[in-house]
């Protein structure tokens, strides 16, 4: 294959490496530091109505993200000649493990809490909601990480002078 389609090839795909984690990064935000602690000011939203509404985004929230994440790793491994390696290789896992962290690990205690508090119970504090959060500040810090490298490989391509991008 030619050089040149070789990088347009690899450009494209970085432009996907970029954009999906932008998306990801916007969905997190959006929902989890606006919509979430927004919809309990809203007039007549109940404590459990708020978390009932809650449950529902945020399944939907990680559908979508598992969607993302499954659509950056196959980014990641193809094509053979663009697959990623060393830091972004690093950054890609952290993403993997702390979404199976946060699904997997504090996803059913908080549904099991929000099931106590729709039926009228109160459990009290909980750590919960707060790991939850710091998961997503550190899938948004992994996610920009993602983002300025994949930026950085399309401002900089390699092996190729100028001339034959075009």
């Amino acid at each position: 294959m030619d050089p040149a389609a070789i990088e347009r090839t690899r450009i494209k795909i970085e432009l996907w490496r970029l954009a999906l984690p932008v998306l990801w990064f916007g969905m997190i935000a959006a929902i989890s530091f606006i919509e979430a602690p927004l919809k309990f000011q809203a007039p007549g939203i109940t404590i459990p109505l708020g978390l009932g509404i809650g449950r529902l985004v945020f399944a939907v929230l990680n559908i979508a993200e598992a969607a993302i994440l499954l659509a950056i790793t196959l980014l990641s491994f193809w094509p053979i000649s663009a697959r990623i390696e060393g830091r972004r290789l690093l950054v890609w896992f952290g993403l993997i493990l702390v979404f199976a962290a946060k699904v997997a690990g504090v996803r059913p205690p908080l549904n099991a809490r929000t099931d106590l508090v729709i039926a009228g119970a109160d459990p009290g504090q909980s750590p919960w909601h707060y790991l939850y959060i710091a998961c997503d500040l550190v899938t948004m810090v992994l996610l920009v990480l993602l983002a300025v490298t994949a930026a950085r490989a399309i401002l900089h391509p390699r092996n190729l002078p100028p001339r034959t991008l075009r």
